[in-house]
C-alpha cells in the first residue's frame, strides 16, 4: 500500500469540495402584486410596477398586442389610442418558474386635430385639399357612373358638400358623379379619421369613404393597401361596411365587418376608423363595431390619402334601379385626429 501525504489528502478534499455546487432554488416567485399609475395629462402614459418574492424578470403585456420586459420590475409605456386594457405581468425566477397577476386601466389620450374640412364656403369643393378622379367604370369595378369634376357633381352649400349621383348621358356613361380624393394635397400615417355624413338613396347607389397609400402609382392596388372607413349599398339599406384589403385579400376577399345603424339615409351619421401600428378600428356614432390587427408585414404603415365618392352599380353595388334619378351623399365635415 503506497503512502499518500496529509497534504495531498487535503487538496484532494478541497477539490472534491469546490466541484460541489449549491442545489438551484426551484421556488416560484410568490407575493407578486402588480400596480399602475396612469398619468394625469390625458397623453396615455401609464407607470407599471410589478414586485415578487424569489423574481428576477417580469414580462409585462399591454393588453393590446405590444409586450416589454425588465429585470427591475418598473416599466413605462405610453399607449397610443383611448381605451380599457387588461395589463398581464408574468415574474420569473432564476429556475424559469412563473407567477403572474393582471390588473384593468383605462387610458385617455387626448388627440390634437391636424386636417379637417368643414365645408363652410359655397362652390366648388376648396381645391387646396381636394382633386378629382375623372373618367368611367370605376377602374375595374364595373361601374356605370362618369365620374366628373362639375358643381353639377360636387358642390358645397349650406354647410355641407353634396356629391350628386345623376342618372344622365355623358360622354358613353348612363351616370355621372363624382369622386375627390387628397392625393398630394395631404396625407397622413396612424390617427382618427371622423366623417359626419348622410348617404344617398336609391338601389344601386355606393357611397363610399375611404383611404389608399401614398404607394398607389408605384405600388398599384392592392399591393398599397385599401382603408374602407364606410361603404353602403343602396340595396342593402342601413347596413354599414368597414373593410381593408391588400394582396391576398382584395375585392369580395377583403377583411372587414358590418353593421346595421337606423335611418342612414335619412339622418348624419358619425362614421370613424381608428389606425395605429397595432390595429384598425372601425366605428359608428363612436361605437366600435370591428377591430382588425396591424402588423409590420402589412402596407398598413405608411401614409394615406382620403378619398370621397358615390359609385352607380358594379361589382358592389349591384342592378340600379330603372326608377333612379339622383342620390346625394351629403358630408358635413371630415377630421382627421393624431
Amino acid at each position: 500500500m503506497r503512502f499518500v501525504p496529509w497534504v495531498l489528502w487535503g487538496s484532494l478534499l478541497l477539490l472534491a469540495c469546490s466541484d460541489k455546487k449549491p442545489p438551484p432554488n426551484n421556488t416560484a416567485p410568490t407575493n407578486l402584486a402588480l400596480t399602475a399609475q396612469v398619468s394625469s395629462d390625458n397623453s396615455g402614459t401609464v407607470s407599471f410596477t410589478a414586485t415578487a418574492t424569489n423574481a428576477v424578470s417580469y414580462d409585462f403585456d399591454f393588453g393590446n398586442g405590444i409586450f416589454s420586459s425588465s429585470v427591475s420590475g418598473s416599466v413605462t409605456y405610453r399607449y397610443p389610442a383611448s381605451g380599457t386594457y387588461v395589463v398581464n405581468v408574468i415574474a420569473k425566477s432564476a429556475a424559469g418558474l412563473t407567477a403572474s397577476a393582471s390588473t384593468t386601466i383605462t387610458v385617455t389620450v387626448a388627440q390634437s386635430l391636424i386636417w379637417s374640412d368643414e365645408f363652410t364656403t359655397p362652390g366648388a369643393p376648396d381645391p387646396a385639399k381636394w382633386g378629382y378622379d375623372l373618367g368611367a367604370g370605376g377602374w375595374g369595378n364595373n361601374e356605370l357612373q362618369y365620374y366628373t369634376n362639375r358643381l353639377d357633381n360636387a358642390v358645397v352649400s349650406g354647410g355641407t358638400l353634396k356629391i350628386i349621383a345623376k342618372r344622365e348621358n355623358f360622354s358613353g356613361s348612363t351616370f355621372t358623379s363624382a369622386r375627390l380624393l387628397s392625393r398630394t394635397k395631404f396625407s397622413f400615417k396612424y390617427g382618427k379619421i371622423e366623417i359626419l355624413a348622410k348617404l344617398p338613396t336609391g338601389v344601386g347607389t355606393w357611397p363610399a369613404t375611404w383611404m389608399l397609400g401614398d404607394n398607389f402609382l408605384t405600388a398599384g392596388w392592392p399591393a398599397c393597401g385599401e382603408i374602407d372607413i364606410m361603404e353602403h349599398r343602396g340595396n342593402d339599406l342601413n347596413r354599414i361596411h368597414g373593410t381593408i384589403h391588400y394582396t391576398g385579400n382584395s375585392g369580395g376577399n377583403g377583411i372587414g365587418g358590418t353593421t346595421l345603424i337606423q335611418n342612414a339615409t335619412t339622418e348624419f351619421h358619425k362614421y370613424a376608423c381608428e389606425w395605429t401600428a397595432q390595429y384598425i378600428r372601425f366605428l359608428v356614432d363612436d361605437r366600435i363595431y370591428f377591430t382588425t390587427t396591424n402588423s409590420a408585414n402589412l402596407p398598413f404603415n405608411q401614409s394615406f390619402f382620403l378619398l370621397l365618392n358615390v359609385a352607380m352599380g358594379g361589382n358592389f353595388g349591384g342592378s340600379v334601379d330603372p326608377a333612379f334619378s339622383s342620390g346625394v351623399m351629403e358630408i358635413d365635415y371630415v377630421r382627421v385626429y393624431q
